[in-house]
């Protein structure tokens, strides 16, 4: 039952549009009394998170993803899925981007992302600290997939977001440019990220070297 109410919202939501994801409506096209939604999912942003992640998680089911020896690549790889499933899906996306009230899956996407930057950065390939990466790339494809749904198909260019993604990983990237601190930032980052591994260290240690590290950070990027 959980399943036909989550399908029906999603065709509505895809057919139809935000509006048309009504209580009553939702109910009327799985064959369940409005009750029921309200048992299974909470209230109406219950529900909406749930067909976000379902429609997420199969949209992503049917991509590839991985590039396990190239962080770069993977991170790249991931950027283009958020991409297309946010021009894909422009009510659902403009939806979960735009409530006051953070959603699960949206929560879901940054971990997996943040995952990706921390693969980054332990192999030495990040020139910021792994927040300033995280929130760079999330505003950055938020803002490209805006971009493209504000242009009517048949204008919008098919190179804008590998072009936007090029940009942003040259202000990120060791890879991309050479870094105007000569390493340190990058070594910094690195170091950060290994920290909480090196042995021999008491907790209070290891909250004075974090400590030290994000202040040189800090001092690298604003001198």
């Amino acid at each position: 039952m959980r399943t036909d109410i989550i399908d029906a919202a999603a065709r509505l939501l895809q057919e139809q549009g935000v509006r048309a994801v009504t209580t009553r409506a939702v109910a009327e096209a799985a064959g369940v009394q409005a009750p029921t939604i309200y048992r299974l999912f909470g209230d109406k942003d219950g529900l909406i998170d749930a067909v976000a992640e379902h429609v997420m998680a199969t949209y992503v089911a049917t991509k590839t993803t991985e590039a396990a020896d190239d962080p770069v690549a993977e991170l790249r790889a991931g950027w283009r899925v958020h991409i297309e499933f946010g021009v894909a899906n422009p009510d659902l996306f403009r939806l979960l981007h735009t409530s006051p009230r953070p959603s699960p899956a949206t929560a879901a996407g940054i971990d997996v992302l943040r995952r990706r930057i921390r693969r980054l950065a332990a192999a030495g390939l990040l020139r910021v600290d792994e927040q300033r990466a995280l929130d760079m790339i999330h505003a950055a494809g938020t803002g490209t997939v805006f971009a493209l749904l504000a242009t009517p198909p048949g204008e919008r260019d098919p190179g804008l977001a590998d072009a936007l993604f090029d940009a942003v990983c040259t202000g990120l990237l060791t890879t991309t440019a050479p870094a105007r601190d000569d390493g340190v930032a990058t070594a910094a980052v690195t170091f950060l990220t290994v920290l909480a591994d090196l042995p021999a260290l008491t907790d209070a240690e290891r909250a004075l070297m974090a400590e030290w590290l994000t202040r040189s950070l800090a001092r690298l990027r604003n001198p």
